[in-house]
């Protein structure tokens, strides 16, 4: 049998700088939402919602003697819309790899900018996509090339993507009207790609999580809910929990790009189809084992400040929480452990523990407050609402209201 790796791919970056062109010039396979087939995404010409599609390639060298003969790359196309960053923080985190597709007539722009942070906390490896080189002046467009890729190498330079590869195409030359022409430099994509794939660490131990991004019913089928394994793994006739609903249903068929399955794990793209259930009332969540996720209306975090967020931290000051698909305001209070000299990990500093003392901090400081005693952050946050997080959560912080063109 044919043993697929799965890897799953984010497309990131400001509006309109081809992310959705690119995922169709790469694509073989769509998912129910992809390439802005929401009618609103077709009418103002912007993905709106997280779009699906994927390729396949026979497994590259490196990873040869793995156990895996294909290679499926999951390209998760995130909306570049600046109201819409919930919907990318919740994109970002399902993925593997991050492409940052930048319009190389644009350069950075102010989502391109948010787009990676978000990559900066959520992932490891990033490739750059200089896309709509078919713009450029052809007698001088090897040299507009290399001055954009200097400007980007020297915005990156202090951050974990200082050395990302950087690759030039052209995902539909002449633009989306004319669509016609070949598209450019998709292949040494490609290749990039297949070199920077490696194998996520996965298991198919431990408690079912699925992140639920869209649903719906198919007449005479049921209702199927898309998504993505965050951890564990399912079987047909298992029994699943709606956790925010407090509803359990059975497994009845599962598909991977409409392959069906009879198993889906950790790090996998499926489609769950169950019965008898109204896909009105679920849009995006979670499933998961039954009783394994409890709703809890506050949470202790270990975090560390964005070192690009210039404003006040202040402790009991509202913001906005993101994990997963769902956003929801909470108060933060912080407060800090000092770095111990002693033995201490890493890890055991982080760990919460209610038997020691820890100091109450009026606000988070800046990271470039050099004066500033070496110490671990934690904050209490209590939500207005109960909200269902699996133990172990990345979430982000954020204030989604904040005039973007003051800081």
């Amino acid at each position: 049998m044919n043993q697929v790796l799965n890897f799953n791919v984010g497309l990131l970056g400001h509006v309109d700088s081809g992310k959705t062109s690119l995922a169709k010039a790469l694509s073989t396979t769509a998912s129910t939402a992809s390439f802005d087939k929401n009618p609103q995404s077709q009418e103002r010409g912007i993905t709106l919602d997280l779009g699906f599609s994927s390729f396949a390639v026979p497994i590259p060298k490196h990873l040869e003697g793995k156990g895996y003969e294909t290679l499926q790359f999951t390209l998760v196309d995130c909306p570049g819309h600046a109201s819409l960053i919930k919907t990318v923080i919740g994109g970002a985190q399902i993925i593997d790899l991050m492409i940052l597709v930048i319009d190389i007539t644009k350069g950075i722009q102010t989502q391109t900018a948010e787009c990676l942070i978000i990559g900066e906390i959520t992932c490891d490896k990033m490739l750059i996509v200089l896309n709509k080189i078919d713009l450029l002046k052809p007698e001088s467009k090897l040299q507009q090339i290399e001055k954009m890729s200097k400007r980007l190498r020297k915005t990156l330079q202090n951050t974990k993507f200082a050395e990302a590869p950087m690759v030039s195409v052209a995902a539909v030359p002449g633009g989306a009207e004319v669509g016609q022409n070949q598209s450019e430099g998709i292949q040494t994509l490609i290749d990039f790609l297949m070199n920077l794939t490696y194998i996520p660490t996965r298991s198919e131990d431990g408690d079912f999580i699925f992140a639920v991004d869209h649903c719906f019913s198919i007449r005479g089928q049921g209702t199927v809910m898309t998504g993505t394994v965050l951890s564990g793994s399912i079987g047909i006739n298992d029994t699943i929990e709606i956790p925010e609903l407090k509803i359990q249903k059975k497994v009845k068929s599962m598909q991977i790009f409409k392959k069906a399955v009879s198993k889906a794990k950790q790090g996998d793209r499926v489609g769950i189809c169950v019965t008898q259930f109204d896909p009105k009332q679920l849009e995006r969540g979670l499933l998961c084992t039954p009783k394994s996720i409890v709703a809890i209306n506050a949470c202790v975090v270990a975090l560390q400040r964005i070192k690009y967020f210039k404003s006040s931290c202040e402790s009991k000051s509202k913001i906005h929480v993101t994990a997963g698909h769902h956003t929801i305001l909470g108060r933060a209070t912080f407060f800090s452990l000092p770095k111990s000299s002693s033995a201490e990990t890493a890890l055991d500093r982080i760990n919460f523990d209610f038997d020691r003392e820890y100091l109450y901090e009026s606000d988070l400081p800046s990271n470039d407050s050099s004066d500033t005693p070496a110490k671990d952050y934690f904050a209490l946050i209590e939500f207005e609402k109960a909200v269902s997080y699996p133990h172990n959560t990345i979430i982000i912080g954020s204030r989604l209201d904040t005039d973007i063109h003051i800081h």
